[in-house]
């Protein structure tokens, strides 16, 4: 407790209206609290009255160890004492011990320069202070706006509910600028990041000229961190719980709360009410989630909103939640399979999987059917080795899914970071002559991971995509099912593309000749590429394959996929004629099986004025691009399909291209429980 605030609180009362007994305390117990604060090396409070007033005034003092009746302090601040006891008398002495003040009426007093004797009574008693602790701050910056005028400041102390700071007036500021009446916007911050900022009422001042104190309440108990979701993530209370650890960022105090419940996107805690340190707003960079001290997860943190629990009753306390701001995704992953047994004991997201049973479960499955096995079996070698990579090293850039009963896999789904801000959706199968539950379950599992984890920064989840063919009813329900339902071409799209194998010939002489040029793509030409792709569609392809002006390279994602030994590569090229842009050509260069579909190793041509792009021309251009593929059998993605119908190029099958906005994902699972019922 801030004694010296509670002293201060005081001055104008009498005995009667400020002290209210409630237990009697032993000497003997006394003394134990009496070394407690000396061995934190605390101070206790002198408090004196004015000889002829009634203002009281405290003096702090440090308690030296106490063997028995007598005990002696010596002054914190020895040098603002003797003016005072020329007006002032010894009054009482006030001793914090956990919630309350301990006061005690001394015997036999002496005071000197240096501090302070007595002797102990044989009682003392428990004395109601403040309904909340204040919390002395640290190196915490105060900014106090109101009307497009900044003040700068400290912020001094704090509870739950209020906050004290002192703010400066630098000429030709003057604190009449400040109405009282009006919120003003406080932000606190440290040297290295903002903690808090939030709308608040000015409660009281001081009449300060070149500095003033305030305290300061915030104007709600709730801030809205995100957007607000009909669907939101499944909270769990689990057994045993977790607790939280973590300096608090304006006390530079270690804390330890219990966790209430827990989701993939937040967490609420319980606190007492009198010791509360959280309020909606405040950050907290650094915060462990620590389960039974066998595991920690790290994360950082902001408290969205404060409840207070059994508030008529005396030992009230108050529920806090906490919204998770980043967290790493391995961290995430950990985090997201605890929660996913907590619902279902059969499903789990990236376990460590026996891969001759996933390569079983694939087959048996039909997922790899005849055809889709002619293409992979002359490089099965390697197919092996990229997976071995992606369901056994834990990667950044991948998550799988699985719906298991005991050891046997009976549904899976994966997800591949494919591109910078974009997560391929992929390998969706199940068993369904064991379990027609698998496909929805796992199918569940990928909705509340991407609904828990997209907001989080680190995870780099703006949109979610997949690949899938017109004709296969479950996932044209699912994924084509929510594009209508959304209505939104910027919040869910489709795209049609034509899809074929070109088989690498080695002809130096099939080449592209005068007017014809393919040259690095310039940023007028993703331009005139968007132009023609709103007009033709309005949707989120060129969003999600990041195709935009501002975003062209994937240096960073293409690092993560080097640390796995895999590779990553994209080149952007334009087909033009006398300088008018026809096409734009994206290579995309990843291993051979990263998707078994065959679409993440592919070139993939969007064409933006077909006069005069004949079908000759088109394959002498992708003849000289196959050149940039190791294997000899290249996929190739064409868009739109009309180009390929008009111009006779033969195509194996069409892909549809669905991306969901994550900031759509309502939409998504509306849909999905329309259709497949159950839970949120």
């Amino acid at each position: 407790m801030n004694e010296d605030k509670f002293s201060r609180s005081i001055e104008k009362g009498t005995e009667d209206e400020y002290l209210k007994k409630e237990k009697e305390i032993r000497k003997k117990d006394l003394i134990n609290v009496l070394n407690y604060v000396n061995f934190q090396d605390g101070t206790i409070l002198i408090n004196f009255k004015h000889v002829k007033y009634d203002q009281i005034i405290s003096q702090k003092a440090k308690p030296l160890p106490c063997l028995g009746d007598k005990l002696e302090c010596v002054w914190v601040e020895p040098d603002k004492l003797q003016q005072k006891l020329t007006s002032y008398k010894f009054k009482e002495i006030f001793v914090p011990c956990d919630k309350k003040l301990l006061l005690i009426k001394p015997d036999d007093i002496i005071i000197t320069e240096e501090g302070i004797h007595f002797i102990l009574p044989e009682a003392c008693y428990e004395v109601d202070g403040r309904k909340q602790r204040r919390h002395l701050c640290k190196g915490i910056k105060a900014q106090l706006i109101q009307n497009s005028v900044l003040f700068n400041g400290d912020l001094i102390d704090f509870n739950s509910v209020s906050f004290h700071v002192e703010i400066t007036a630098v000429p030709p500021q003057t604190f009449q600028w400040i109405d009282s009446e009006t919120p003003v916007n406080l932000i606190f911050s440290n040297e290295y990041e903002t903690l808090y900022s939030g709308e608040c009422r000015i409660v009281k001042q001081n009449l300060g000229q070149k500095k003033r104190e305030y305290i300061i309440e915030p104007l709600s108990r709730q801030i809205r961190r995100f957007k607000q979701k009909e669907f939101r993530s499944t909270r769990h209370e689990l057994i045993p719980s977790p607790n939280i650890f973590f300096k608090h960022p304006f006390t530079k105090k270690n804390n330890n709360l219990k966790v209430f419940d827990i989701s993939g996107s937040g967490l609420s805690v319980e606190e007492d009410t009198y010791n509360a340190i959280l309020f909606p707003g405040l950050i907290i960079p650094e915060l462990e989630i620590n389960f039974a001290n066998s595991f920690i997860i790290k994360c950082k943190a902001q408290v969205v909103y404060k409840k207070i629990v059994d508030e008529e009753k005396k030992n009230n306390w108050a529920k806090c939640g906490l919204a998770i701001l980043d967290m790493e995704l391995e961290d995430h992953g950990r985090l997201s399979a605890i929660l996913h047994q907590a619902k279902n004991r059969s499903s789990y997201i990236s376990n460590i999987v026996d891969l001759d049973d996933l390569w079983n479960f694939f087959f048996k499955s039909g997922f790899i059917y005849p055809k889709k096995y002619a293409f992979l079996q002359a490089n099965k070698d390697k197919i092996k080795e990229t997976y071995k990579k992606l369901y056994t090293q834990k990667p950044k850039i991948a998550k799988h899914f699985i719906y298991q009963d005991k050891s046997r896999i009976l549904g899976h789904m994966a997800m591949v970071r494919f591109y910078e801000n974009a997560w391929l959706i992929h390998h969706h199968a199940a068993d369904r002559s064991v379990s027609r539950r698998a496909g929805v379950a796992v199918l569940d599992q990928i909705g509340r991971f991407i609904n828990d984890s997209h907001r989080l920064g680190s995870i780099q989840m703006n949109f979610v995509f997949c690949y899938f063919r017109p004709e296969n009813k479950f996932p044209n329900r699912v994924f084509g099912g929510v594009t209508g339902n959304t209505k939104d071409p910027k919040g869910c799209s489709l795209d049609t593309f034509a899809y074929f194998h070109y088989q690498k010939i080695f002809n130096s002489e099939l080449k592209l000749s005068e007017p014809w040029k393919l040259i690095e793509t310039q940023p007028e030409d993703l331009l005139e590429l968007k132009n023609f792709y709103e007009y033709s569609s309005g949707g989120l392809m060129l969003n999600a394959l990041e195709l935009e002006q501002s975003s062209r390279n994937l240096d960073q994602l293409s690092k993560e996929y080097q640390k796995l030994g895999l590779k990553r590569e994209r080149h952007i090229v334009s087909l033009k004629k006398d300088g008018r842009l026809k096409a734009v050509v994206v290579i995309n260069i990843s291993d051979i099986g990263l998707n078994l579909a065959d679409l993440t190793s592919t070139i993939q041509v969007m064409v933006v004025d077909p006069d005069d792009f004949t079908k000759e021309i088109f394959h002498l251009m992708v003849s000289e691009l196959s050149t940039k593929f190791e294997q000899n059998e290249i996929p190739v993605l064409l868009y739109p399909v009309e180009y390929a119908e008009n111009h006779s190029i033969p195509y194996e099958k069409l892909y549809n291209l669905w991306v969901l906005n994550m900031q759509y994902t309502d939409h998504y699972f509306r849909h999905l429980k329309g259709l497949l019922g159950g839970d949120d």
